[in-house]
C-alpha cells in the first residue's frame, strides 16, 4: 500500500475532487423553497429557487426553480428529484463577451449543474450564444445515465449596454 502520513493515494484523490466540486463555480445560491407536500417523516416536498452567475459572463444571472423530493429517503439524500425545473435569466450587469463565446466554440458549455439522486441523474445549465441577435440563450435540462428526460426550459438575455 503506498501510503502518505497514513493516507492512501485514492483517498487524497477523493479529498481533491471534493474540494474542487465545493470551490466550483457551478454553484448556486438557495433563495427561497416552498413546501408542496407534507411528509410526515422528514423534510416536506419543495420547490426551491436558486441563482447562480456566469461563471465566465460577469453581469449574467440565472435564477432556477426546481423540485426536490422530502420524506426520510430525501433527508437522507437518497431519493430521485423529478426533472421538473424553469429557468429566467436576466442581465445584471455590463456584460462584455469573452472572444471565446462570440466564436461559438463554447456553445453548449455546462454552466451549472445539480445532482437530482444518489447516481446517474443530474439538472444542467447550458449556455449558447446566437451571435446573429447578439443574445445569450440558457436551456436547462435533466440528464440521467441511462436514458434522459424531454423536459427542458429556456431563457434568453439579449446583450445590451449596460444601464442601471
Amino acid at each position: 500500500m503506498n501510503c502518505f502520513h497514513g493516507i492512501n493515494k485514492t483517498s487524497v484523490a477523493l479529498i481533491a475532487a471534493a474540494s474542487m466540486l465545493i470551490a466550483s463555480p457551478l454553484y448556486a445560491e438557495v433563495i427561497g423553497s416552498v413546501s408542496t407536500k407534507i411528509k410526515l417523516m422528514g423534510a416536506n416536498d419543495k420547490i426551491v429557487v436558486e441563482a447562480f452567475d456566469d461563471p465566465i459572463i460577469p453581469g449574467a444571472t440565472c435564477h432556477l426553480s426546481r423540485a426536490k423530493t422530502g420524506g426520510m429517503s430525501g433527508s437522507l439524500g437518497l431519493a430521485e428529484d423529478t426533472s421538473d425545473a424553469s429557468i429566467a435569466c436576466r442581465q445584471t450587469g455590463p456584460i462584455s463577451l469573452p472572444s471565446k463565446v462570440k466564436s461559438g466554440k463554447f456553445d453548449g458549455q455546462e454552466v451549472f449543474k445539480k445532482s437530482t439522486s444518489i447516481l446517474f441523474k443530474s439538472l444542467q445549465v447550458v449556455r449558447f450564444y446566437d451571435a446573429k441577435r447578439n443574445t445569450l440563450i440558457y436551456l436547462s435540462y435533466s440528464d440521467k445515465l441511462v436514458d434522459g428526460s424531454p423536459k427542458n426550459s429556456i431563457s434568453t438575455i439579449p446583450v445590451m449596454p449596460w444601464r442601471p
